[in-house]
């Protein structure tokens, strides 16, 4: 019985939410009107275009690579609902979503929910991918952590 998703079906569906990622916060960038919120949409999103080109290397390291879970179609079936909750990786809805904002303060609530459901994905894909990509992955995370708390420190000074 063949995968239900593969790890390289996994990592695309990252760069698709890196891509939505990008996009939400390009959009918003251009909507904001407060200086402080425009520099870290903009910032958000170039981290964001950096984070397509780690993981389209991941999906070169890739190839016919199997996770070594006991039960693979299982897990492979967690993650594909796992990532078909998950709005961003719907394709071309970050800048929708972005466009359906309302504030500043509404534009942050959403990027810090796509922060936090981009970390739980990323958490689950480190299962999927070789050991070496691991720590490409770990690094990813704590970007989005990163991220997490600029958009939390932004949301309390506005």
């Amino acid at each position: 019985m063949g995968n239900i998703f593969a790890g390289s079906e996994i990592v695309a569906i990252g760069i698709q939410i890196e891509k939505n990622g990008r996009d939400f916060y390009n959009t918003l960038f251009t909507k904001s009107t407060k200086q402080k919120a425009k520099d870290i949409f903009e910032y958000l999103a170039s981290e964001e275009e950096k984070h397509i080109a780690m993981f389209l290397k991941i999906l070169d390291s890739l190839e016919n690579y199997e996770p070594k879970e006991a039960f693979p179609q299982e897990y492979f079936a967690y993650m594909k609902v796992l990532a078909e909750k998950y709005v961003f990786t719907q394709e071309n809805k970050g800048s929708e979503i972005a466009g359906n904002t309302k504030s500043d303060k509404d534009a942050i609530e959403l990027g810090i929910g796509f922060e936090k459901d981009s970390i739980a994905f990323y958490d689950g894909m480190k299962k999927v991918v070789p050991e070496g990509d691991v720590k490409i992955i770990d690094g990813l995370i704590a970007q989005e952590e990163e991220h997490l708390k600029r958009l939390s420190d932004l949301k309390n000074s506005l």
